[in-house]
């Protein structure tokens, strides 16, 4: 097999703003791996504040020490294959994530399946939210009526900045759209426990109907989140507390979330993100797939998981959608909140477009 990467930089068009970042493009490494006939794809995203992967280190990871694991398995391997990919470097999750991914792509086109269906799946739609950045109370209403009339019924809105003015601009947001589109947080880390458990609480007694708040405190701190969750009605959603297994158990063990966000850039693939999602299952914690910053070849893989492992609320797998236009041919296809997966072999990519 052979291993080629590519880098790209796709506009969007809308500025992205969280409690971490302001994003204007995607700044991707795609990865394609051949064996001679077929093609399979995989993304790895630059998620400097989160994982903290470069292009530039997942690029060397995937060049060295994940070629070199390879070397001499044939594309028929996928099993040892994604053992050895999992274990040829520490970390490097978005680099390992996008080998894994395209040696599913290739398996799955090998036999002539789509990505979906080699997974077990005949479902080729699945639903998605969309994020409102980071900004003022005006400015989140209006976007907040703007993707309602784009067809979305669940809006997941960035807070974290400032905890009195988050309650006012959730507010704001639920007064712009009405009642019926069900609301979202993400605080990207961004409270401290006692300011997430202020900010929870006012929307509760206003009526907002705010349906979870993501990632509300430090990542690291399992003990205040579960001193969060224990405070309010909301549902806490985990995620930049959970990378792997290790991580998940210890959110259990704490009783620090009633769900988990399975991102495959976070943990390494489909592959470790299947064993996420059965251990939440089994042990009764709700759970979402999210994505980064990724092209419809990062996206169009996490949507193809949720078609085969079913999630217990709506996904965040929007990130494609803020592109302007998609680097490569073939793919998935947003029509409002419904993700299209292709009818094409694997995940329907056939070549770059930059």
């Amino acid at each position: 097999m052979k291993l080629t990467t590519h880098l790209v930089s796709a506009p969007l068009h809308t500025p992205f703003v969280t409690a971490l970042r302001t994003a204007t493009h995607v700044e991707s490494l795609l990865v394609e791996v051949s064996d001679g006939e077929h093609s399979g794809w995989g993304e790895a995203p630059q998620v400097w504040k989160v994982t903290g992967d470069s292009l530039a280190g997942s690029q060397a990871c995937i060049e060295g020490p994940i070629t070199t694991a390879l070397d001499g398995l044939g594309p028929d391997d996928l099993t040892e294959a994604l053992r050895r990919v999992q274990g040829a470097a520490v970390g490097n999750f978005g680099a390992k994530d996008a080998v894994d991914v395209a040696l599913h792509d290739l398996a799955a086109r090998r036999r002539g399946l789509t990505l979906h269906g080699f997974l077990g799946s005949t479902t080729d739609v699945v639903r998605t939210d969309v994020t409102l950045s980071v900004g003022d109370a005006d400015a989140l209403a209006d976007a907040g009526k703007a993707r309602v009339a784009d067809g979305f019924d669940v809006l997941k809105i960035k807070v974290g900045t400032d905890a009195a003015g988050d309650i006012e601009r959730v507010r704001r947001v639920r007064d712009a759209i009405g009642p019926a589109p069900r609301l979202r947080l993400d605080a990207n880390q961004g409270w401290t426990r006692r300011d997430a458990v202020t900010v929870i609480r006012a929307l509760e007694d206003a009526g907002c109907a705010t349906e979870l708040v993501e990632q509300p405190v430090a990542a690291a701190d399992l003990d205040g989140m579960a001193w969060v969750t224990d405070r309010v009605s909301t549902p806490i959603l985990a995620d930049e507390s959970v990378y792997g297994v290790r991580d998940l158990v210890a959110v259990i063990r704490h009783g620090a979330a009633d769900l988990v966000n399975v991102k495959l850039a976070k943990c390494g693939g489909l592959a470790p993100a299947r064993t996420l999602l059965e251990l939440a299952r089994e042990h009764g914690l709700g759970a979402i797939v999210g994505c980064m910053m990724e092209s419809h070849v990062g996206v169009g893989a996490a949507a193809a998981l949720v078609s085969a492992y079913p999630t217990t609320a709506v996904n965040d797998l929007d990130a494609a959608w803020w592109l302007r236009e998609a680097p490569v041919t073939g793919g998935i296809r947003y029509d409002g909140s419904l993700i299209h997966l292709p009818s094409a072999p694997g995940l329907g990519v056939t070549g770059l477009t930059v």
